[in-house]
């Protein structure tokens, strides 16, 4: 979209700026961050209102701001000339946002599940780039404020948009798919995250279907096929189906399936009569099951087989979420592993990266160091007992470090199931948690960190890193 001052004014109804023919270069709502020649908008949200942050944002170079209130006397006339009233900033920002996806009319494809969303987002903007110039959500653009944000970036020659949907409450997703209008829906999983906020599997499962009510013509949903709720979403769909999965009903499947754990896997990838093996450097089944998910969108818009074999084979894991990292250990010509999953953390989320250490050929020792899983509500408790008493039936884990809170029931029900005391420790701060990785960790050791995002257990790193050699660099986070 080529942005004017004037075209905002007009897409918004609002008073017209004193310079309409002023080239915008992007919208931004945090004022830390905004760019030269890019729009401020000023949101009240819960914590911050925006309105205090205009001056600040003109500071760094922001051609004009959106704002619903008058400005405290500290500007001058030149900066009110560049001010775009309006009723409600947050509204203004979801019609930009629409305007922007109407105008540009091509396909948008959105993705939702309780886990496995980015990583599939990823994967999927990465075989699409084969073909297509993708619009991608950057990092946890994914909300009622970072979704609107990531259309407006939307471009002339943009062929395609993936988008990434969460959500906390119902009626979220359907509140995204009003702006997005997104053609293709693909939902990874149903799974106990967000607990806090909904009574049962069965309420998460209909606040995710909303992105199958809310797709426009003409529409195709992608389903995993291994989770019965998702696969109900197929049920009355008036549009096309697609199922992905291991099971022999999934239209994309995988066979033959070799899984080393954190050194990755390879299977044979079948779609549409074809077969391709697979190499797929990611850990864990539950990335097979994400190269399923995104193989199967792909498939909607012409991807082929042998494209996505290539593009699979080059895969690096985002953020926080596999990286594998290596450390001299003191003394050892071997040194130890780190996997940095720390992004986040849910009961079905631990027990599939706990399963792929358990899995992975050669590592001397297996250490999980697993925090607090946050916003489970009432069943938190037991949910950690549940995974802890997991984890110890693995057989192979070789210490259970658990680390604030909730994160003591891991430990109890680890214990419960059979795994000894002197494997399964517990420390309520993530500065003791250190403290003794530091002192322990030892030449061979494959050592997991996943946590809730809110217990921010990759700073641990720090520690390592002050008290180790660094041999590997951290994998750049890629697309493709």
């Amino acid at each position: 979209m080529h942005w004017t001052l004037g075209k905002i004014s007009d897409v918004l109804r609002a008073a017209p700026p004193k310079l309409p023919g002023e080239h915008v270069a992007g919208f931004s709502i945090d004022s830390r961050t905004i760019k030269p020649g890019e729009v401020f908008l000023a949101i009240r949200g819960p914590r911050h209102d925006g309105h205090r942050f205009v001056g600040e944002a003109f500071d760094r170079g922001a051609v004009a701001a959106l704002v619903s209130e008058p400005l405290p006397a500290q500007g001058s006339g030149a900066l009110n000339d560049r001010l775009l009233r309006v009723a409600d900033t947050f509204q203004a920002l979801q019609a930009l946002a629409g305007f922007a996806r109407r105008t540009w009319g091509r396909r948008v494809v959105a993705i939702t599940g309780s886990t496995g969303k980015t990583t599939t987002k990823e994967m999927l903007a990465a075989l699409l780039a084969c073909r297509y110039r993708v619009l991608k959500s950057e990092g946890n653009y994914n909300n009622e404020f970072g979704l609107p944000l990531t259309l407006l970036r939307l471009q002339a020659d943009t062929e395609v948009a993936v988008v990434e949907m969460a959500m906390t409450h119902k009626g979220e997703i359907a509140k995204l798919c009003a702006v997005a209008e997104p053609n293709l829906g693909l939902v990874t999983n149903v799974n106990p995250v967000h607990l806090e906020f909904f009574s049962s599997l069965e309420e998460i499962a209909e606040a995710k279907r909303e992105l199958i009510q809310g797709l426009r013509e003409p529409a195709t949903v992608v389903l995993n096929a291994d989770d019965a709720r998702v696969r109900r979403f197929g049920e009355q769909f008036n549009g096309r189906v697609v199922f992905f999965g291991f099971a022999d009903e999934a239209e994309v499947r995988a066979a033959d399936l070799a899984d080393s754990g954190c050194e990755g896997s390879e299977f044979d990838l079948l779609s549409a009569g074809q077969r391709q093996r697979i190499r797929l450097p990611l850990i864990g089944r539950h990335n097979v099951s994400n190269a399923l998910a995104a193989f199967a969108a792909a498939s909607a818009f012409d991807i082929r087989l042998r494209a996505a074999a290539e593009v699979f084979s080059r895969l690096e894991s985002p953020a926080l979420r596999g990286q594998r990292l290596r450390f001299s250990a003191p003394g050892g010509r071997e040194g130890f592993t780190v996997i940095n999953d720390a992004y986040n953390a849910n009961p079905r989320a631990v027990a599939c990266v706990a399963e792929a250490i358990s899995g992975t050929p050669g590592a001397k020792r297996r250490i999980l160091v697993l925090g607090e899983m946050r916003e489970l509500g009432a069943t938190s408790p037991a949910l950690h007992r549940e995974t802890g008493q997991l984890i110890a039936r693995l057989g192979n884990i070789d210490i259970l470090v658990g680390v604030t809170g909730l994160a003591a029931e891991l430990v109890a029900g680890a214990r419960r199931a059979g795994m000894p005391a002197a494997r399964t420790l517990f420390f309520e701060t993530k500065e003791e948690a250190a403290d003794w990785l530091c002192a322990n960790v030892r030449e061979g050791d494959l050592v997991l960190l996943k946590a809730s995002r809110a217990i921010a257990l990759e700073t641990l790193l720090d520690a390592f890193c002050a008290r180790f050699p660094f041999e590997v660099p951290s994998p750049a986070v890629k697309a493709h």
